[in-house]
């Protein structure tokens, strides 16, 4: 090919890059045209709702559309998850982010509606929380390193409760089992209110509870903390140590909301939509609120929430593994 016809066909390309660039800035600018639908895969009223009605109140204020948050339970939150994944990649459908379908169903659905890497778009990571290893004052055990002693003298007689299998209290326990070398009985719940109702009243002798909701009970006597999920101590409860602390090295266990959106959708769209979140996030106001319910405020931008996602994603495989959780 001659040299000037390789010129003009490089200079057709560029323009051609050029028109793109600025017909996806001109999008972006007139994104939202209509309203917005936001997907909450759980019921109304637990964290994944909360923060996700947050998200969609911060949204609603700055893009001047409304956002409408739609509950979408069931499967452990994988039927709304499914619906996200499927949906139009245009910026008008939203997810409400969860360990559980994102991460932790991989491990344990051999037929899953999506893939979480190939299906999603992380925008942002809202906040984390750690919760409380917590027990009846009942049971014979002073601290972790005695409850690890009485479960292995007794395997299988205590009992722990989740909110239903392949949830992240699930492999969470099972993860510390496998790395204490203990054997518990799992007693699956429909939620984590029932359980702990039941952990109260003394029907159940072990369970994870997130740490906003079981500080005033451990302060209050109903429940004994054996230890706490995070990383470092959390100020709710500071004087119950981690469990790495007490000898589980390596170990963190975290239930955690972001907001995604269908693989595919314009670049511009995902900036904008993170642009809007982190402002508030790295608030000294709001993080001081969120901070006082428990929760460790994240604002992480697209990269880092998709790298976050992916090391969840192959952690909960390994303890599926280890725990010999065949999928179902």
């Amino acid at each position: 090919m001659p040299e000037e016809d390789i010129m003009r066909t490089a200079a057709r390309s560029f323009i051609a890059l050029c028109l793109l660039a600025v017909c996806a800035q001109a999008g972006a600018q007139a994104y939202p045209a209509k309203p917005i639908r936001f997907i909450v895969p759980f019921p109304p009223g637990g964290p994944t709702d909360t923060h996700s009605r947050w998200a969609a109140h911060q949204l609603n204020i700055a893009l001047g559309q409304p956002v409408v948050v739609e509950n979408r339970a069931g499967a452990g939150g994988i039927i709304g998850t499914e619906a996200v994944a499927k949906a139009a990649a245009d910026g008008y459908t939203l997810l409400g982010g969860n360990p559980g379908p994102l991460t932790i169903a991989p491990s344990l659905r051999k037929q899953l509606g999506y893939d979480t890497v190939r299906d999603f778009a992380p925008i942002t990571l809202i906040a984390r929380s750690a919760s409380a290893w917590c027990i009846h004052p009942s049971v014979p055990a002073k601290g972790l390193k005695e409850f690890i002693a009485l479960a292995k003298a007794r395997p299988g007689a205590i009992n722990y409760a989740t909110p239903g299998v392949g949830t992240v209290g699930h492999l969470a326990i099972e993860n510390f089992s496998t790395l204490a070398g203990i054997r518990m009985t799992h007693v699956p719940y429909k939620g984590a209110a029932l359980y702990t109702a039941d952990l109260i009243a003394g029907h159940i002798d072990f369970a994870q509870i997130q740490i906003f909701q079981a500080a005033p009970l451990i302060n209050g006597g109903k429940l004994r903390a054996l230890g706490v999920t995070a990383i470092v101590r959390s100020p709710l409860l500071p004087d119950v140590p981690t469990a790495q602390e007490q000898g589980l090295k390596g170990y963190s266990s975290y239930n955690w909301n972001g907001v995604l959106a269908p693989a595919g959708t314009p670049r511009p769209l995902i900036d904008r939509i993170h642009a809007v979140l982190s402002k508030p996030l790295h608030d000294a106001d709001t993080r001081r609120q969120m901070e006082a319910t428990g929760y460790e405020v994240a604002g992480d931008g697209p990269a880092e929430y998709a790298a976050f996602i992916k090391a969840e994603t192959e952690k909960w495989a390994k303890v599926a593994k280890a725990a010999g959780i065949p999928k179902e």
